[in-house]
């Protein structure tokens, strides 16, 4: 296609998605203990990540350099591209978009980067989004646009069995840390302008879980009006918490039939780099209008 989509790994899209849709994913670093790895399932997996959290094996993350990103630049203008859209998480989470924009400075063909002030799976809806419009024949000015659309327009909630993952890892301050840990409560947080904030506190993860449920059903119903036809894309991520997800997911399945239309409530683990930062027994929701 002359208009290329490229994005990071932590949008969270299936191997086989990205290549039947033509998008190019830059892989995230995670160093656990003192070995760097790309994230991905030839390197850093989310199950490796649960595992070395729940042993306090160090984990830490870095962004793709400027040189990866011209790479993928380079491999996507010798497959004929034209034009580049480059679709990355919140940069006030990650410094990824930055080595995207560093590499588009001398990139062969113009690359426009887009950030999406989300992570995780509404990263992904937003590439996906970018795929549509070039697969359409659309210009890389509309298929950036597309992505910062269905970005602007997505709810991503997600709850946490602990904040101190996110404490560790510079995503939230640490008196917050601390008052969630003094007051034993299981916090349901959300991405407000591209950074993790607080939503609401419950006493169990039961409750938390059913709670989180509600918020989906809430921001599915509050997004009709902006979406085609009514129709919102869900998906449920977690990390080392499948049974729970799965249950979620099935649940959203039901009580959002409606607004689903021909489309499945995905439900996957979260990436390594990802889950790096939340820590075992997080389970997140994404609803993203389709507009």
């Amino acid at each position: 296609m002359p208009v290329a989509i490229v994005t990071d790994s932590s949008a969270c899209l299936p191997q086989e998605l990205a290549e039947e849709r033509g998008i190019v994913v830059v892989p995230l670093q995670v160093v656990i203990g003192a070995t760097a790895y790309d994230e991905g399932p030839a390197g850093a997996t989310p199950e490796m990540v649960a595992a070395a959290l729940k042993e306090w094996t160090p984990v830490s993350t870095s962004r793709p350099g400027p040189a990866v990103f011209a790479e993928a630049y380079g491999r996507a203008v010798a497959a004929g591209a034209t034009e580049i859209v480059s679709v990355h998480l919140s940069g006030d989470m990650s410094g990824t978009v930055e080595s995207a924009q560093l590499a588009a400075r001398e990139a062969p063909v113009p690359v426009l980067t887009v950030d999406t002030r989300q992570v995780g799976i509404g990263t992904g809806f937003a590439a996906l989004a970018a795929a549509d419009v070039a697969a359409a024949g659309g210009t890389a000015e509309e298929a950036a646009a597309a992505a910062r659309t269905r970005a602007a327009a997505t709810s991503s909630l997600f709850y946490v069995d602990t904040l101190e993952y996110l404490r560790r890892g510079g995503r939230i301050g640490a008196a917050a840390a601390l008052l969630g840990g003094a007051l034993a409560v299981k916090p349901l947080l959300h991405l407000a302008d591209g950074r993790v904030a607080s939503l609401e506190r419950v006493r169990t993860s039961a409750r938390a879980l059913a709670r989180l449920e509600e918020l989906a059903v809430e921001a599915a119903d509050g997004a009709v009006g902006g979406a085609v036809g009514g129709a919102v894309d869900v998906g449920v991520a977690h990390l080392a918490n499948p049974d729970r997800a799965s249950h979620l997911a099935e649940r959203l399945r039901e009580r959002l039939a409606d607004r689903l239309h021909d489309r499945d409530v995905h439900c996957g683990e979260v990436g390594a780099a990802l889950g790096a930062h939340v820590g075992p027994g997080m389970i997140a929701v994404c609803v993203s209008p389709r507009v």
